[in-house]
């Protein structure tokens, strides 16, 4: 089978494009596809997606309207790549992809016979019929019985699509993004993160650092940390004792915290001052 790996980056801007793409021996998505395409009508996406090892398929005006679905968009390229025999359409405001989700939705299409996969992740939210404002109709449950209100431990929630990703063959596209035999892949909350507003970008950011996929190479392991002790380790405060001699004032979760560098094996120097022309150092400790 030929997948093809397919995302449009422009509803949440060009940078985020970059972090999309990665380098082609690094993505996401290259683990698992020969190509890795970015959809858009736009020249500076188009530019950065190509720099970062990407193809670019144009879409045409009448697939670029405000109101053109995915779908619209999908199907003209499957019509120009008759090649392609699975498309995996990657949403770019879903950033903490990783490759075993990928690989673990595909093998759902070629090794066990689904024709369409999408992702779903697990919520525990309980869900109330809408009461338009000034109605004086009384709101009813829609998931639960309130007189006999679950605890959370002893409810396994509702699966919600998430919008991360959709995997399907090329025959469903031709007919529609979801059908045939279907089937859902659940990823855990922490990997599922929405890009949908403004206010979504800090709490975005944070879990991308925390759970982020960022390439095949191993991370960076810290090996020495050099920290001088006035204005890094103390506090600001100068305590002056009954004999009039001056102390700094050092926070103990700063020294805690170079302890546990310590016991990861990390060598810890301390800088200080000793006068205004001479400076030692010593080993934290």
């Amino acid at each position: 089978m030929n997948p093809q790996v397919w995302a449009w980056p422009h509803k949440t801007g060009l940078h985020l494009c970059s972090l999309l793409v990665t380098k082609p021996e690094e993505s996401t998505y290259s683990v698992l596809s020969p190509s890795v395409w970015v959809s858009t009508d736009h020249d500076d996406i188009e530019k950065v997606a190509k720099a970062w090892g990407a193809q670019v398929h144009r879409r045409s005006p009448e697939v670029s309207k405000d109101s053109s679905s995915s779908l619209d968009t999908i199907q003209e390229f499957v019509r120009l790549n008759p090649e392609v025999d699975v498309i995996c359409h990657i949403q770019a405001t879903s950033p903490c992809l990783h490759p075993f989700h990928l690989k673990e939705a595909l093998e759902m299409i070629t090794k066990q016979g689904f024709t369409s996969v999408f992702s779903v992740v697990r919520e525990h939210h309980f869900r109330w019929q809408e009461v338009k404002k000034g109605g004086s109709v009384a709101t009813q449950p829609l998931n639960l019985d309130p007189s006999n209100r679950p605890r959370r431990q002893d409810w396994d929630g509702e699966l919600c699509e998430n919008g991360s990703f959709y995997i399907y063959t090329r025959a469903m596209i031709e007919r529609g993004l979801q059908g045939g035999k279907w089937a859902y892949y659940e990823m855990l909350p922490e990997y599922s993160v929405d890009i949908d507003v403004d206010i979504d970008w800090p709490v975005a950011e944070q879990r991308v650092l925390r759970f982020g996929y960022f390439g095949l190479d191993k991370p960076e392991v810290v090996r020495l940390l050099l920290c001088k002790v006035s204005g890094c380790l103390t506090d600001g405060r100068v305590l002056i004792s009954v004999s009039g001699e001056e102390m700094v004032s050092v926070n103990t979760r700063d020294t805690m915290g170079i302890r546990m560098l310590q016991r990861e094996g990390v060598e810890v120097q301390i800088l200080y001052i000793q006068n205004k022309h001479t400076a030692e150092r010593g080993s934290g400790g």
